[in-house]
């Protein structure tokens, strides 16, 4: 091989380096990391992206490549020199995918672990990363695990979902109730709102039961979502780090209404945050029946008909565009 034409390929070589990694990383295809848990997928997301893109730039570039030097010229009428294989080649074209595969597979198990807790029991963080395994596991069922079943699943390795345990000060521990078609969050207090309210900084524990059918809690600017299953217990840790309001949907087909099951995220600054759990403990205080009587449980949607649902969606968009227009 020529030098200059060594020198051309290392030169290729190395745009392609340089721009898959600065599409990887300026590729905007994603919403705001608001989270920590965000910034781990975001980093494989835009790794595996930039990968993709390096080989996009490969392929498309040997086939215009090939296009242009090896067209028909006219008035050629030979055949092509006989080419059989080239062993070479094709160690390197088996080679080298496979070991990126693998490495994006331990990366991507690496991810996993360290954003859903699936480490050893009771043991150390995968990676370094922070321990969130439910260490007070439970059975299938969500009956809780009896010492012994618990020691048998911790040598053996055996994850088993279930809440936390009551854990510091530092971790906000909130209840959250799943039911057709809405999301019921409890507080310490006896505060209950269709609305999470949560502290930026701060590590949150959401523990999740569903009233009635599957459902599964997903905030895309989280990057995280976890089913919540009738008769067990599961749990879903996060640390927001971004102030603002966030969407909470259901990612689980729950029913007829499962689209309209929808709510808001607010991530707030720790001192608004502590000024709106004071106003609503004293709303909690003043009117406690308040709570029952605006509770969705009270008044379940599958027991609806197709015209009640509708007509409440209509009155609460009505309600909202006034509230808006005497904000304005």
């Amino acid at each position: 091989m020529k030098k200059n034409n060594l020198i051309s390929i290392v030169v290729i070589i190395g745009l392609i380096f340089a721009a898959s990694i600065w599409y990887g990383r300026n590729n905007g295809l994603l919403p705001v990391a608001a989270g920590d848990e965000a910034l781990l997928y975001d980093g494989l997301f835009n790794t595996i992206l930039a990968i993709a893109f390096g080989f996009f730039l490969v392929v498309e570039g040997v086939l215009i490549y090939s296009i242009i030097k090896f067209r028909r010229r006219k008035g050629d009428e030979t055949d092509g020199p006989a080419i059989h294989e080239n062993l070479s080649l094709e160690i390197a074209w088996t080679a080298i995918p496979t070991v990126i595969v693998m490495w994006v597979a331990i990366y991507s198990f690496d991810v996993y672990t360290a954003m859903q807790g699936t480490q050893d029991l009771g043991g150390m963080a995968h990676g370094g990363m922070h321990q969130t395994v439910a260490q007070a596991g439970y059975e299938r069922g969500g009956m809780p695990m009896s010492k012994a079943t618990l020691a048998s699943s911790k040598s053996d390795g055996v994850l088993m979902a279930g809440t936390l345990p009551a854990g510091g000060d530092d971790v906000v521990a909130i209840d959250v109730s799943a039911m057709q078609f809405a999301w019921i969050f409890n507080y310490p207090n006896e505060i209950a709102t269709a609305e999470l309210h949560v502290p930026v900084g701060k590590k949150v524990r959401l523990n999740m039961n569903a009233v009635d059918v599957l459902h599964a809690f997903w905030v895309p600017q989280l990057r995280i979502k976890q089913d919540v299953i009738p008769g067990r217990s599961t749990y879903l840790e996060f640390t927001p780090r971004v102030v603002g309001e966030y969407p909470v949907v259901c990612a689980e087909l729950c029913g007829s209404y499962h689209g309209g099951m929808r709510t808001t995220m607010v991530i707030d600054t720790p001192e608004d945050y502590a000024t709106w759990l004071k106003e609503q403990q004293e709303i909690a205080s003043n009117d406690p029946e308040a709570i029952v009587a605006n509770h969705p449980a009270s008044n379940p949607v599958s027991q609806m008909s197709e015209q009640e649902y509708l007509a409440g969606k209509v009155a609460q968009l009505d309600s909202d565009r006034q509230i808006k227009h005497m904000n304005h």
